[in-house]
């Protein structure tokens, strides 16, 4: 098992990447910690899995929470190994009508909710010897807009470069910090989304050379990479789990489908 004996916190680990994130790491021999505002979802999420996962109620967008995330990890297991900074929100809203309290808001969970989870992560791994490797996810709208989603899209290229800066800072600790950018993947938010406009979806996926969206067990298995001793000498680097869809220039016809 690539994670034995490591221990991991996961923000935003109720549902979605997060839970399955946290699934695999626990599959790999990992003792989980998630974090996550949805108190009843987090328990649940943490019983499903089942020994060597446990769950906190906490808000990582306020240094406290963040803190107790960590503490709570090294308190129940011994030590903290992996950070996984996965907590976002949406809110929609084109530029010229987005609020500020929407900004506000996405930014205090997906950016600045990584730099205090990830900083409390990285004190933890100085302090205990040994390195460690943080996880942010990013997502392919770190370098694609899409019109609607302003204040997300900033947030995901905010991302990129907290990556790096803490690559480079971290490096001489042997903490290694490294991004995964998904593109489409099938959550429950999404599928909620996708109910609602089947021709959004249609129109994603003539943007997906693969041709379908991505299961959070994809996305799961690069955090395994990325978190093992495989990658030991990558960081810094964002992978984009898209399924072809950043390299694409052009929508595809029903001819290059296949369909």
């Amino acid at each position: 098992m690539k994670l034995a004996n490591k221990v991991a916190v996961v923000t935003g680990g109720a549902r979605g990447i997060g839970r399955g994130i946290a699934e695999r790491f626990n599959a790999e021999g990992c003792r989980v910690m998630i974090g996550d505002i949805d108190a009843d979802g987090a328990t649940a999420t943490a019983k499903a899995i089942g020994e060597g996962c446990a769950a906190l109620t906490t808000d990582v967008s306020t240094q406290a929470g963040a803190q107790s995330l960590v503490d709570a990890a090294v308190e129940r297991f011994g030590r903290l190994d992996i950070c996984v900074n996965n907590a976002a929100i949406v809110r929609l809203g084109l530029l010229l009508d987005l609020s500020e309290a929407d900004f506000d808001a996405v930014m205090a969970v997906n950016i600045k909710g990584a730099f205090l989870t990830g900083q409390a992560a990285a004190r933890q791994m100085v302090a205990q010897g040994g390195g460690g490797a943080i996880i942010n996810l990013s997502s392919v709208n770190a370098i694609v807009a899409i019109p609607n989603q302003t204040a997300y899209t900033v947030s995901k290229g905010a991302i990129h470069q907290l990556t790096r800066s803490m690559a480079v800072q971290l490096a001489r600790h042997g903490i290694r910090a490294n991004a995964i950018g998904p593109g489409l993947i099938d959550t429950e938010l999404n599928q909620d989304v996708w109910s609602d406009d089947p021709d959004g979806y249609g129109r994603l996926m003539a943007r997906t050379p693969l041709g379908r969206a991505g299961e959070p067990g994809e996305i799961a298995a690069v955090a395994a990479f990325l978190a093992s001793d495989d990658a030991s000498y990558v960081t810094g680097e964002t992978i984009y789990a898209d399924g072809g869809r950043l390299a694409l220039n052009l929508t595809l016809g029903p001819e290059e489908r296949g369909s």
